[in-house]
Parts: structure tokens; C-alpha cells; sequence
């Protein structure tokens, strides 16, 4: 069996709060005199949410936020990444802190930082809560349009709130230029991803594979090349799929649907990205073969530069030899 480290990864679904170190969590935790946020696993969506919050509000000062970054692309690169689409939640934290554009300025400042340190290629993704205003959004775009490594903006989080209303946003967005990515078919069913096609105008979705109760969805996926971004150990430890081996991604990968791998929150499952290829080998039988192939797809599925892509691509291929 290959080194996985040494494949040539693209990661396009991580969120950056959920990538924070161990020790500097807990460096944050002493200094703000609180507790360390617990682990899980969580009894539901909800809790996990609760936990992922207490950590966000670690974040303060510009230091925080570009210790995370640079951290991040040292990080991703010891797991043999070289291209990433890091997903943060900007105008959150802005308004959180009273200041809309500290912390996406930080952090943007911590990625070329860390990137150049670390030779690797790091882009942005700006995610918007579907529970948070359509305004919020409209600032996450105006933000998202400042900065040329910011490729793309999506909705993400509880998808009983429905895109609808975001649909006029999210198309100026697109006509903007920025590349559209939606959290969907995660804790809801198909009509979930299919909102986030048709309404949302998703060129990819993250998770996704609910999609796979509905043959029309699936199909509808298939035929626009809408990859979906699958994060195993993320879905477990939600308690979305019960194991790793019951995870049904070989079934979207059956149906033409395009599949990359992914970690989603790592400071909570535990597992890295090349951690994450390895559990696909190990509990869903993928084949070295078969890895490099996903590999690929996610290369292409990437908003990446043709010059970073077809690097991927070509690195893929050295690695099976």
C-alpha cells in the first residue's frame, strides 16, 4: 500500500474554527479563564453546534485569528494537501467582535503567510447560517469581493431553514464571480440538495449523500457534474451514518455522481485528511486505484487555477507509478 501522505490532496471541505490545534485551544481556554470546550461525540446536531460555538468565541483578537490560519497551512501541508478551500465564517465573527472586517483581514494575512511558509496553495470560502439574516449575507458577499483568495460563499448549517430566500444574493453573487458551495443533504433529505441545485445555483454541495433517496436528485447531480464534498468521519460522530463502513458514498460514486474526500471538522473527529483517505481504504475497501481516481475528482472539482489542478492531477498519477 501507498504512503497517503505523499498523494497529492486537495481539501475543499474544512471549516477553519474546527481545524484549531489541541494546545491552542487549550492555550485560548486558560488564557480567557475558561474551560477547555468538550469533545465528542454529541448526542445531535444541536450540542456539536454548542460546542463549535464555545470555541469560536476563543477567537478574539487579530493574533487569534491569524495563529489559526497559519497553523492551518502547516498543518494541511504534513498531511500531503497542496491545495486547500478552507471554509470560515466571517461576518459572524465580525459581528460577534464589532468589527466586520478584522477577522477575515487576519486570517487572510495568516494564509499567505503560512502558504508561503509551507508551499502550499490556500483559498477561501465564506459560509452564511441559514438561521441568520439575508442582510448577514449580503455582508458575507461584500466581504468575500475584497479579497482575491476569497473564491466562494455558501449557506451552511440547519437545513430546516429554507435557500429560498437567500436565491437573489447568492445570484448577484454568481454574477460577482463568486463560486457557490452549499451545505445540503447533510441532516436533510434529497429536496435539500435539490434546493441547492436549482434554487442556490450550488456548483458543489457539501456532504450531499442523502441525495442518494431520491434516483431524480442523484441524476440531477450526475448530469450538472455537481460534486459533492463526503466527509465520513464527520457524518459518524454526528451520528448521521452509525459506521464508517456503512457510509454509502460507493453508491454515489456507482451512480456518475462525482466524490471527493474531505474532514469537515478534524479537531472533533480526530482524523486529519490523509487520516481520512486512510479510513476509506481501510473500512470501505477503496483501492489505492480507486483513491488516486478521488483524488483526481477532487482536483477538478476544485476552484483552483488550470496551472494547480493539472498539478494535482499529474501528481496523482506519479503516485500510483
Amino acid at each position: 500500500m501507498r504512503d497517503l501522505i505523499t498523494l497529492p490532496k486537495a481539501h475543499l471541505h474544512v471549516h477553519l474554527e474546527s481545524t484549531a490545534r489541541a494546545a491552542t485551544v487549550a492555550h485560548w481556554a486558560a488564557r480567557d479563564g475558561v474551560p477547555v470546550p468538550p469533545g465528542g461525540p454529541f448526542p445531535g446536531f444541536r450540542a456539536f453546534a454548542d460546542r463549535n460555538a464555545l470555541v469560536r468565541g476563543l477567537l478574539r483578537s487579530p493574533e487569534d485569528f491569524h495563529r489559526l490560519a497559519v497553523e492551518f497551512c502547516a498543518d494541511e501541508a504534513a498531511q500531503g494537501t497542496r491545495y486547500a478551500e478552507v471554509t470560515f465564517t466571517a461576518a459572524s465573527h465580525g459581528e460577534r467582535l464589532n468589527d466586520l472586517d478584522m477577522p477575515l483581514a487576519a486570517v487572510v494575512e495568516g494564509l499567505r503567510e503560512g502558504a508561503h511558509a509551507n508551499d502550499i496553495t490556500v483559498r477561501l470560502l465564506l459560509d452564511h447560517s441559514r438561521r441568520q439574516s439575508v442582510a448577514r449575507l449580503e455582508r458575507t458577499v461584500e466581504l468575500a469581493t475584497r479579497y482575491p483568495e476569497v473564491v466562494g460563499i455558501g449557506l451552511a448549517g440547519d437545513e430546516a431553514y429554507p435557500l429560498a430566500p437567500f436565491a437573489e444574493v447568492l445570484r448577484a453573487a454568481g454574477e460577482a464571480g463568486l463560486h457557490l458551495v452549499h451545505h445540503a443533504g447533510e441532516s436533510a433529505g434529497p429536496e435539500s440538495v435539490r434546493e441547492a441545485v436549482e434554487i442556490g445555483r450550488a456548483q458543489r454541495i457539501g456532504h450531499g449523500f442523502q441525495a442518494l433517496a431520491d434516483p431524480s436528485v442523484v441524476a440531477l447531480l450526475r448530469e450538472r457534474g455537481v460534486a459533492v464534498e463526503i466527509c465520513v468521519s464527520s457524518n459518524v460522530v454526528l451520528g448521521l451514518v452509525p459506521t464508517a463502513a456503512a457510509h454509502p458514498v460507493r453508491a454515489l460514486i456507482e451512480a456518475g455522481v462525482p466524490v471527493t474526500i474531505n474532514t469537515d471538522i478534524p479537531d472533533v473527529t480526530g482524523r486529519a485528511l490523509a487520516d481520512e483517505y486512510a479510513l476509506w481504504r481501510t473500512a470501505l475497501g477503496f483501492t489505492d486505484e480507486e483513491l488516486a481516481e478521488v483524488a483526481i475528482a477532487a482536483a477538478e472539482a476544485s476552484f483552483a487555477t488550470a496551472q494547480v489542478r493539472d498539478g494535482l492531477i499529474t501528481g496523482a498519477v506519479r503516485w500510483l507509478g
